[in-house]
């Protein structure tokens, strides 16, 4: 047998001991959005910290303006280094009621299926994640007596919280984190036979817009057909941002968007997705109209209204016109999508669909460029290859259409490209009631890691 057949024969018969560890880590009430929590999130730092610690890593929980981080050294194994990144804090589990077993007392259970899975909070997200590529660690520690490469963790306690303090974090400890790439398990496969590699992730634009017409509510009755409508004039601003067919028509909003390499829409057209929109009780994508569903959601941008407040909306009738209208407005960019650009030419947009005697007053919240993995990366060509050696099937190279900030401070300031590996499925339920893992997912993805681990240090 070779060094990955012992390894990989490790994790199998080591597999009950690998999930006794991860249900004492999930037993910890790690919620990271209620300051009630915060001794339990140390908790689950200090827990983090020791357990790394038996695998022979300099391990430290080091403070943020928030909760702190954990921070983890290898001894340098030569050649190559990676910077592991995952989190440790979970989403709240309101509404309690809903769960069919208390969310942190973690238990295996049967789904409808026949699938085994591993039920509570954090399962997915991210603690058995986390723990795929900790076991995977751990059996090559115990078959071998090192690690395949350089290892550097860190795992923070804030990203259900926007990680509002890890950029800075980061920034100060660059020195700390050097590396030659960074690995995150924080995403998931295309299906439960396949798995995924995720190669890009959207940017984000966040407005907010504030019309004002009238000093006050007027009543329409004496005022209707002469005084300006705020929730119209907002509405129309929100008619002109798409055109009939789906395309965004702020000026200059498609500067820095490129096309799809060839061979990847082809990879995508063998793709099936006809549950995605009829499992929420739609038919017909809206996006553009000549482009397929699967470039909608992972590799185009869009322009999306979140929410639309204004008038009367209580029960009953109130016959005003309002004062004032407000809409939410959200942005998922891609490419070299600029987004300060984006920004100024939104609001240009929408000054000049301010008419007389009305006002504007723009909210903005933080934005983020869009990532792109280079398909010839040598990290990914490898994590291609232990992906189809362990499932037998190629790994899809797909887009989210989700934003995770942190990787665009590993890449603006640490100078890493990230490698995204998760082995989450769409029924995991992350944020919800009765949150779970695949007991086949948590396996084969700690195999699957070992399989990546010994393919990068090759």
């Amino acid at each position: 047998m070779s060094r990955l057949d012992d390894v990989l024969a490790r994790i199998d018969a080591d597999l009950d001991q690998s999930l006794e560890r991860l249900f004492a880590w999930l037993r910890i009430q790690s919620i990271s959005t209620d300051s009630a929590f915060a001794g339990e999130c140390r908790k689950a730092a200090e827990w983090l910290k020791a357990d790394l610690e038996t695998l022979g890593f300099s391990a430290s929980v080091r403070p943020t303006a928030g909760h702190p981080v954990v921070y983890a050294k290898a001894p340098d194994a030569g050649g190559k280094r990676a910077l592991f990144y995952g989190h440790y804090d979970v989403q709240p589990v309101d509404p309690l009621e809903l769960w069919e077993t208390p969310p942190f007392e973690p238990r295996i259970v049967t789904l409808p299926d026949g699938r085994k899975a591993i039920s509570a909070r954090g399962a997915c997200d991210d603690k058995g994640q986390v723990m795929t590529f900790i076991e995977a660690c751990r059996a090559y520690k115990a078959v071998t007596g090192s690690l395949p490469l350089g290892i550097t963790f860190l795992v923070e306690g804030a990203e259900e919280d926007g990680s509002k303090h890890l950029p800075e974090w980061v920034e100060e400890n660059a020195a700390d984190l050097k590396a030659d790439f960074a690995l995150v398990c924080d995403t998931g496969m295309w299906d439960q036979k396949t798995p995924a590699i995720t190669t890009s992730l959207r940017g984000l634009v966040y407005e907010e817009i504030i019309v004002r017409c009238a000093d006050r509510d007027l009543h329409s009755g004496l005022f209707g057909g002469a005084a300006q409508n705020p929730i119209r004039v907002l509405g129309r601003i929100i008619a002109d941002l798409h055109d009939k067919d789906g395309r965004i028509q702020v000026p200059h909003f498609y500067e820095g968007v490129s096309d799809t390499p060839t061979q990847i829409l082809e990879q995508w057209k063998q793709l099936n997705l006809d549950d995605f929109l009829t499992g929420v009780g739609l038919k017909h994508p809206a996006g553009e109209k000549d482009r397929m569903l699967i470039e909608q959601i992972q590799s185009r941008p869009t322009c999306d209204v979140n929410g639309i407040i204004g008038g009367y909306t209580g029960e009953g009738t109130k016959t005003v016109i309002a004062g004032e209208a407000s809409a939410k407005i959200s942005f998922r960019l891609v490419g070299e999508q600029n987004p300060q650009k984006i920004i100024e030419n939104f609001r240009n947009f929408v000054r000049e669909r301010i008419p007389a005697d009305c006002s504007v007053e723009f909210v903005g919240h933080k934005g983020s460029r869009a990532l792109a993995l280079p398909y010839d990366m040598t990290e990914l060509t490898a994590a291609r290859s232990a992906l189809q050696d362990e499932w037998g099937v190629p790994p899809v190279l797909i887009g989210s259409g989700g934003s995770i900030p942190i990787v665009g401070d590993f890449k603006r300031t640490l100078g890493l490209d990230t490698l995204l590996v998760g082995f989450g499925l769409d029924d995991d339920r992350v944020h919800s009631p009765n949150e779970k893992y695949d007991l086949t997912s948590f396996h084969k993805g700690t195999r699957s890691w070992a399989r990546i681990l010994d393919a990068l240090a090759r």
